[in-house]
């Protein structure tokens, strides 16, 4: 008599305890600390190879370089912090509920420190001059853009980005495996959208350690930007967030873990 097999049932995935919050924010810090290095580094490296100009095939580059890191980051640090790497992101996930409120401001801070060190480390790579005469790979305004223009374009490309990681990472329904690399690309491509206006931070961490270290290194800043990089990104996520849970999520759909504390923004959950 053949031996009857029963089919295995699909193992029903449940949400573990989060790792303590002082090795979350470590990972944070470097997870934004290696965007900043290769992100903003490229810019100095494209401005390098192209004498001083980044013209829209340099561009390009830029983005893929972004594109590569953020995936990197979030498959490697997605299941210890949520890999957010993004002060914006993680106003964003509060906001929603899908992330504690009182953890916000640490990982800001971790965000922001990791911003700086990477910055830090684009100097120790490319010498001075990546201060003095490419801005360590800084974003700034371009010339006739005012503080309402440039904050508008960096809210159009952060709601993408946001977007993508509510697609992607927070929703149960997603596709397993793809967050990381989905996500990079969400960002290379609002880049090569934005960055002619103002240069596709989308990230206030990511603006502020460049340009706090070439402050640091030459003195030669612009500070007056930084507004731009602050509101737009974060109204820009903040309005993600909320469309996407009212447009594309069904009113019936279960409830996500909070990132960070029982889930990961892979979204896997093991």
């Amino acid at each position: 008599m053949a031996a009857t097999s029963v089919p295995e049932l699909p193992r029903r995935r449940v949400a573990t305890a989060a790792p303590a919050l002082g090795r979350r924010l470590l990972a944070e810090a470097i997870g934004t600390a290696i965007l900043v290095l290769f992100g903003a580094g490229s810019v100095v490296a494209a401005l390098i190879v192209g004498g001083g100009q980044l013209d829209y095939a340099g561009l390009g580059m830029v983005a893929v370089a972004f594109a590569i890191v953020i995936a990197v980051a979030i498959y490697a640090f997605g299941t210890t912090s949520g890999a957010h790497i993004n002060p914006a992101v993680t106003i964003a996930l509060a906001a929603r509920g899908r992330f504690p409120v009182g953890e916000v401001v640490p990982y800001v801070i971790a965000q922001t420190l990791g911003a700086v060190v990477g910055a830090l480390l684009i100097v120790a790579t490319f010498g001075d001059g990546a201060a003095e005469s490419a801005g360590t790979g800084g974003t700034t305004l371009s010339e006739g853009v005012s503080l309402l223009r440039g904050s508008v374009a960096e809210a159009i490309g952060t709601f993408l980005l946001v977007t993508a990681i509510f697609a992607l990472a927070v929703d149960r329904r997603a596709p397993g495996g793809w967050a990381g690399f989905v996500i990079g690309l969400s960002v290379a491509c609002a880049i090569l959208l934005i960055a002619p206006v103002t240069g596709g931070s989308l990230n206030p961490a990511r603006t502020f350690g460049p340009l706090l270290v070439t402050t640091l290194w030459s003195g030669d800043t612009e500070w007056g930007d930084l507004p731009a990089y602050l509101i737009g990104p974060v109204a820009g996520a903040v309005l993600a967030a909320f469309a996407y849970d009212l447009v594309a999520r069904p009113p019936d759909a279960d409830a996500e873990p909070p990132q960070g504390a029982a889930g990961d923004i892979t979204g896997h959950r093991e």
